[in-house]
Formats: structure tokens, sequence, C-alpha cells
């Protein structure tokens, strides 16, 4: 029987259903964080854009787009207090012998989240009660705030990754903590930028791709145009610096963790003069089938040089590596989310030759169907780099010092089973009531602008706020200066 069978069979029968329900519950919430932390970004730059040029459209934008971020956010809530949860509720060894440590990462993420609500709820209120200035400068922290839950959660993965800032006793427990190495470990610094920048450009495409699938549907006004081309513009300006970005990255695992790195590169033996393999598939024997072979290719990207050494999964016994499978999994994420990069890349450079050569945007029907695509691709990409860092550092939760086995909870796997099955329905139903609340907004706001060009009042019982029209405001209460009215909010 071939090792990772071995491997397999001595593992506890509740791992497979923990690890099932911890992969689907962060697959789910992961779709939300690209628009939690970035639309806030894009949202204040075009709000920005509206008070400058005195762009009502610009504003009816921004207003809708933090509709949108409001419902997000409040869904968000849901799924992430579910992934707290579960790290004590599947993982007690991990939060039990090592969250002295590295616990403060979810401190700052909860704060973060706490102030993020606070502010998005400010940010609405405003819409219609804070003069211009006044509401723009009290939505500028909401990017920073997202920023810092980020920081908080990806503080405490990189530290799973290339875990410091501690000593061990006699008994294995974690003492002398120092909280600042804890926090700023070796991965801290490529993997957070990183994040930061995926889910920019994650949400940049994403929204302009509702609107590139408007353009595509015939609706080529300015309304669409400039919906499309501010969130297209930050995400394509972000694209090319990602590319530089995942570089670092990978040299930075190659570096730190050499398993992890012969994992997503499928190296079985420690060798220079490394191939490159674009897909394929590992053997337990430590073949290759399938997939393109590239020669010398894998040492002189991980070190310049075809004579670079590139540290081999046999390097280290099978129970302190990843299985052929897992292996293979975290190549195929890891270059699923190299070509989709890529790819975003070249429809980047499409769209700046364009508006370089033209100072317009491309009208090429291919263009948009790209374009629409992107904000698909880049969750995709999303979801294989988070697949890619966590199977790649497997069999170790706190790498070199706690296996996952180890630190799984001791509730029977049939019970976690159901609890699977209860989650899928839960969530089912959460992202099914998001959808309909975002199809029906998207609906009053079509109308509301359909009835606007015709020269008709805004229908009751909505108006002017980020939801769609309501009643026309009372003669006394009108607008503050720089802010769209019902009768200017639609479409130039």
């Amino acid at each position: 029987m071939h090792t990772s069978f071995h491997l397999l069979a001595d593992a506890p029968a509740q791992l497979l259903p923990a690890r099932e329900l911890m992969a689907f519950t962060l697959a789910s919430h992961i779709i939300l964080v690209p628009m939690g932390v970035a639309l806030p970004f894009i949202t204040l730059v075009m709000h920005y854009r509206g008070l400058r040029r005195k762009d009502a459209t610009a504003l009816l934008l921004a207003r809708r787009w933090s509709a949108v971020m409001a419902v997000q956010f409040a869904v968000g809530v849901v799924t992430g207090t579910v992934l707290s949860f579960e790290f004590g509720l599947l993982w007690p060894g991990l939060m039990g012998r090592w969250g002295d440590v590295f616990g403060i990462g979810f401190g700052v993420e909860a704060w973060a989240f706490f102030l993020e609500a606070v502010l998005i709820a400010i940010y609405l209120y405003g819409w219609r009660r804070l003069k211009p200035r006044t509401h723009f400068l009290l939505g500028l922290p909401l990017p920073a705030t997202a920023l810092l839950g980020a920081f908080g959660i990806l503080a405490a993965n990189s530290w799973m990754n290339t875990p410091q800032g501690f000593s061990l006793d006699s008994e294995g427990n974690p003492v002398d903590v120092d909280v600042w190495k804890a926090i700023f470990t070796p991965m801290f610094g490529p993997q957070y930028w990183h994040f930061v920048v995926a889910m920019l450009i994650t949400a940049g495409y994403v929204v302009a791709g509702v609107y590139a699938v408007g353009w595509l549907r015939g609706r080529r006004d300015r309304y669409h145009r400039l919906g499309f081309a501010v969130p297209f513009t930050i995400a394509a300006v972000a694209t090319p610096v990602q590319f530089i970005l995942g570089d670092s990255i990978a040299r930075s695992v190659f570096h730190k963790q050499p398993v992890k790195f012969a994992a997503l590169e499928i190296v079985w033996k420690t060798d220079t003069r490394v191939p490159e393999y674009l897909f394929g598939r590992l053997h337990p024997d430590g073949s290759v089938s399938g997939g393109i072979k590239i020669p010398l290719l894998d040492s002189v990207l991980a070190g310049f040089s075809p004579n670079t050494t590139v540290v081999g999964l046999t390097s280290v016994p099978a129970d302190q590596r990843p299985t052929a499978t897992q292996a293979t999994i975290a190549h195929w994420a890891f270059d699923l989310m190299v070509l989709i990069g890529s790819v975003l890349v070249l429809l980047a450079l499409w769209y700046g030759i364009v508006w370089l050569w033209r100072r317009r945007l491309p009208e090429s029907t291919w263009f948009y169907r790209s374009a629409a695509c992107a904000g698909v691709a880049s969750v995709v990409a999303v979801e294989c780099g988070w697949i890619a860092t966590e199977v790649g550092r497997q069999p170790w939760i706190v790498y070199q010092n706690m296996r996952v086995a180890e630190a799984v909870t001791s509730t029977r796997s049939t019970t976690l089973w159901i609890m699977l099955g209860l989650v899928i329905v839960v969530y089912v139903f959460i992202f099914g009531s998001f959808l309909a609340i975002l199809l029906r907004m998207r609906t009053r706001w079509r109308l509301a602008d359909e009835q606007r060009a015709a020269g008709s009042p805004a229908p009751p019982p909505e108006a002017d706020t980020p939801y769609g029209p309501r009643a026309p405001v009372p003669a006394g209460d009108a607008p503050a200066a720089g802010t769209e009215t019902p009768s200017e909010g639609g479409r130039p």
C-alpha cells in the first residue's frame, strides 16, 4: 500500500469532515472578502470624482455601490462569524496551545470589523444628512479599516506558515511570547500585500464586469461607461503590480517553506536543472504524468540560474510533507492562479494600449466579453491562492510545530458530517437571499432610471437614497450642494 494511504489510515476519523466543513465555509466566505476589502476604496474613488467634477452620475454610482457594500457586509458578518466559531470548535488543539501566540491577529480583525460596521452605517446615513465634504471625509477611514481587518487575518495565517515569536517549555508549550515577532513573521509582508492587491483586482473586475454585461446588452450610455471605466482602470493598473508581487511571494516560499514550494512545483527529489511542469499529476512513486514539461525552467524561476538547487518533497520524511495527491491539488491551484493572472495582464494591456492610443474605451465586443469573465476568473484565482497556501502546508497546521491531526476536535465524525450538511443548506439560503436582494435593487434602480429618462416623477415609496428613488424631498429639506436630486440623479 502506498505511503499516502498509510498516512490517511492513521488520521482520526473526524479529520476529513472537519477539513471539509472548514474548507466549505472558508471558500464561501472568501467570495465576499474582495468586495469587503476593496469595494469601499473603489466607491470612494467614484465619490471623489463626483464631488470634484460635480458629476451627478458618478455620485449616483457611488451611492448605489455603497448600498451593495452594506448588504455584502451584512452577509460577510454571518459567514465570518461562523468561521470564527469553527476555529475553536473544529481545531481546539490549535487554539488551546497556540492561541496566546497568534490570537492577537483575530482580535485586531474583530475590532476592524466593528469599526467598519460603524463607518458603513455613517456613510450610508450621510448621503442625505451631511454636507458633501464632511460626508466624504467621514468615509475615508473605511478602506483603512478594511485593510486593518485583512492585516489581522493575514498576520495569523502568515504566522501559521512561518511561526516565530515564542519559545517552547519542557512539555512543548509556547512561552516567552514576543507579540511583534509573532505578527511580523517572514511571510507576513509578501502574503499581506499579495492578498490586498488581489482583493483590489478582484473587486475591480467584478464591479466592472456588471457594466460590461450591460454594454454587451446594448446599454452604451454614460452611466454604464463610467461604471465600467473607474473600477476596471483600478484593477488594470493593479494587475501588473500583482504579477510582480506574485513572483516575490513565490520566491519567499522557495526560501522560507522549501517543502511547500516543492509541492507547488511537484518537485520530487532535490536537484539542480529542475524542469517546470505546467499542470500534470504527481504519483506516489515520484513520477509525473500529463502536463507540459519545460526543461530547466523551475530552477531558473527560483534562482535565475539553471544550476539553482530546488528542494524536493523527499528531503523530509513522508509524514512531514504533503501526499502526492495533496501536492497535485496545490500544484494545479497554483498553476491555475498564475494562468488567470497572466490572462488578466494581457487584458489590462489591451485596455491600456487602446486608452493611451485613442483616449477612449475599447469598442471590441470580445474585449467586453473578456471583461465580463474577468470578475469570475479573479474570484477563482483567489480561491486557488488559498488552496495552494493551505494544502501546500500539509500536514502542518502550524508549520513544523503541530500537525492538523493533532489540532482536530474529538467530536464524532457523524456529528461533523451533519453539521456540514446543515451549513451547506444555510449558506445556500444566505447566498440565494443575497443574490435576490441585489437583483431586486438592480431592478428598482433600472426602473427609476427609465422613469427619470422619460421625465416621469420618481415612484414612491423610495426616494433619493442609495436604494433607489423615493418620494420627492419637501421644499425646506433639499440636499446639500454637490449631491444629486431625484430629477438630476439619473443618466445624463
